[in-house]
């Protein structure tokens, strides 16, 4: 049997009886022939940045199709010999009785979060000034989990790390403070769960090509040495992977029952970086669009949970750019789901010449005012055409480290104000950054900004 479409021939093997995919094919009155330049390498994503044309090989090579795998679901493969403890008993706790309407909070780590230092360090920020809230990881980038869950899949792949003893303590003492308390969970990149489960990983072409020489005929083994690695050596789970959507699930809910007030989730999207062209995927079939399966995603997890104010970390570029950056994210695409978005607008990551500025790190006021302005008026677009929706609130990662620039009070307080004067009455607050967990503690007292000390510094 063989079909084609799109480009692609449909065979079936007479041995096995097995269906596959090869590029490079169009029908015709006398049969299925070649498409000129199916030996061409045909890039599979692409870098939000910039688009590498399509380099051809001298020799034709089989091209990997997802469309073979799309359709099975992987088996579970034989957990570590980590066994699955007893489910842990404790007393479930509520959230904060009253959210603040504008939540200002600072990020921690894990580790910070289960270190007492770090613990009152946030404490004494919000005693002593604006600061109301904390960002807690709870699953951070490497897909390690800062406390013991009850999520079973954490437990038998161990992507557990006991960095917080007491997480129902921390979050307790927090309450107590008056702090609403975030759980940010980071989601596709995941290299734990990768490589305890690369079946479901974003995979290498390359090497599944090297791993799997009867590829064409059979279903590849994927292994860890099969998974694609983006620029940090780190592993990415195939975002249309849904047996994966219900991990995430699971860990939310989780931390919703020790006591967190909100589940932030960041790295939801497609790889950005990286030999793009050598990703393939065994659930996307790489012909629906990016953004689909996020808004999918999205769609899960408001379902998932209903009655919990979650929010969603975008590339900062989303409240500007119309297209999906090649990794999926359309800010519109969120607005509908979340309760808050919070576009990550960090001027130090804004390309050189943005807006006319050589080094955008140095102006923190005019690249925040700018994005989040824009960002506005598309939700205030996007509320208009959907007025019977709940939409979301634009609520933004702000800088607090020195990249491109030294980032004191009054560039701090620059993005504060900015966030402020370029979201008017929809203005509910902002989230601070800084991987050390270190902040410039007299740019978040409350106190009026300092205009003229911020155009005297832009003028050194």
């Amino acid at each position: 049997m063989e079909f084609a479409l799109g480009g692609f021939l449909l065979r079936q093997d007479y041995q096995s009886g097995a269906f596959y995919w090869v590029f490079g094919y169009e029908k015709t009155e006398g049969g299925f022939i070649p498409i000129a330049g199916a030996n061409e390498v045909i890039p599979s994503s692409s870098d939000y940045r910039s688009s590498p044309a399509p380099v051809a090989s001298e020799e034709p090579s089989p091209v990997f199709s997802p469309l073979l795998f799309s359709p099975q679901i992987p088996s579970p493969l034989p957990s570590p010999n980590i066994p699955a403890r007893d489910v842990i008993e404790y007393n479930p706790q509520g959230q904060l009785a009253q959210a603040p309407s504008q939540i200002r909070a600072v990020y921690l780590t894990g580790w910070s979060g289960g270190s007492p230092t770090k613990i009152e360090y946030a404490k004494n920020l919000a005693r002593s000034g604006e600061i109301n809230a904390v960002v807690i990881d709870v699953k951070d980038f490497s897909g390690t989990i800062s406390y013991d869950t009850n999520v079973q899949t954490a437990q038998l792949y161990g992507a557990e790390q006991k960095r917080i003893r007491d997480i129902e303590g921390v979050i307790r003492g927090f309450h107590e403070a008056n702090m609403y308390a975030i759980a940010r969970i980071t989601v596709f990149q995941d290299p734990i769960l990768a490589k305890a489960r690369p079946d479901l990983g974003v995979q290498s072409r390359s090497n599944l090509l090297e791993k799997n020489e009867e590829w064409v005929q059979e279903k590849p083994a994927f292994s860890v040495e099969t998974l694609w690695l983006d620029r940090n050596e780190l592993a990415w789970i195939d975002p249309a992977a849904k047996e994966y959507w219900e991990y995430v699930g699971a860990l939310a809910k989780d931390a919703v029952s020790r006591g967190f007030d909100e589940i932030n989730f960041d790295y939801i999207r497609f790889p950005s970086d990286g030999d793009m062209q050598d990703m393939t995927f065994p659930f996307w079939n790489e012909i629906s669009p990016r953004r689909e399966i996020l808004s999918e995603f999205f769609a899960y997890l408001r379902e998932t949970l209903p009655d919990t104010p979650i929010s969603a970390d975008l590339f900062g570029l989303t409240t500007i750019n119309r297209d999906d950056l090649g990794i999926g994210q359309v800010i519109e695409d969120a607005y509908g789901y979340f309760d808050y978005i919070a576009p990550m607008v960090y001027p130090s990551h804004y390309a050189d010449g943005f807006k006319g500025y050589a080094n955008p790190a140095e102006y923190p006021y005019e690249v925040v005012q700018y994005s989040m302005q824009t960002a506005v008026e598309r939700l205030r677009h996007y509320r208009f055409l959907y007025p019977e929706r709940k939409i979301a609130k634009l609520r933004p990662w702000l800088q607090d480290f020195d990249l491109g620039a030294n980032y004191d009070k009054v560039m701090v307080q620059a993005e504060i104000e900015a966030t402020k004067q370029a979201l008017g009455e929809d203005y509910a607050g902002y989230m601070i950054w800084n991987p050390s967990n270190i902040y410039t503690t007299d740019a978040l007292q409350g106190t009026p900004f300092d205009a003229a000390a911020y155009q005297l510094r832009k003028k050194k």
